[in-house]
């Protein structure tokens, strides 16, 4: 069982309340994306899900989840959400165990893909919204998945739950000026070897950007880890814990 906060001397842990994880999604995806993955953890060890909702910025979403959280947890965000975990590791520093960041980006959107967004927001409605394309989820696997139409349509359908209103809050979030270099957090990076939506580069700026953060690559998955390398992602986030004292 792991718990809140750094123990070097193990005799001294009695009557501790395990810290949570708190797994948050990307874009357009819901908490039925860590299925896999918390079944690969540690039994009984607690998870909470954080979602992508309740402000018009990233720093809103942040504390909007602050207010429902414990006094001390671990985030996991993947991909979108990873922005959002930084916000909260930094400005909760005193609440924030660790911070993992999967399959995410230090970068913002350009211009130009804010207006692409914005395009594709306008061209649908609620009504004819029924989840991201098949064509782009098929992109973001690893091409020994990309044919995988069970995997897509479950992607597919997290979107088709989640509705055109959150593609259109979500497609309007700002990605500038979340904060990096003051997370204070033991901080690991987790990459995708086969990601074509965030590249190995992206991983590296991320990882260079938070003090003493770590970067763990793994093969054989594309963007999307909790789906498609459950096993290796919770192996990964258990040891790094283990060797960072959390426990």
């Amino acid at each position: 069982m792991l718990f809140c906060g750094r123990h070097p001397h193990k005799r001294e842990i009695v009557n501790i309340t395990p810290c949570p994880l708190v797994l948050i999604p990307g874009f357009m995806l819901d908490e039925t994306l860590w299925q896999r993955f918390q079944t690969c953890l540690p039994a009984g060890w607690p998870v909470l899900h954080g979602a992508l909702s309740g402000g018009k910025t990233i720093r809103d979403i942040a504390r909007h989840l602050a207010e429902t959280l414990p006094p001390r947890f671990v985030l996991v965000g993947f991909s979108l959400g990873g922005y959002i975990a930084r916000q909260l590791a930094a400005d909760y520093p005193q609440r924030a165990a660790a911070l993992v960041l999967v399959a995410s980006s230090l970068r913002e959107d350009t211009e130009q893909q804010m207006a692409s967004k914005q395009r594709a927001v306008q061209s649908l409605s609620a009504a004819t919204f029924s989840g991201l394309s098949r064509t782009a989820i098929a992109g973001s696997l690893h091409p020994d998945r990309a044919a995988d139409t069970a995997l897509i349509a479950a992607i597919r359908q997290m979107g088709n739950r989640l509705g055109y209103a959150a593609l259109a809050s979500q497609s309007a979030l700002r990605r500038a000026d979340v904060p990096a270099a003051a997370i204070q957090c033991p901080t690991l990076v987790v990459a995708g070897a086969q990601d074509a939506l965030r590249s190995l580069d992206e991983a590296q700026e991320l990882t260079a950007a938070i003090a003493g953060a770590t970067l763990q690559v793994l093969d054989g998955s594309g963007h999307m880890l909790p789906l498609e390398q459950p096993q290796a992602l919770a192996d990964t986030l258990v040891r790094w814990l283990n060797e960072q004292g959390i426990d």
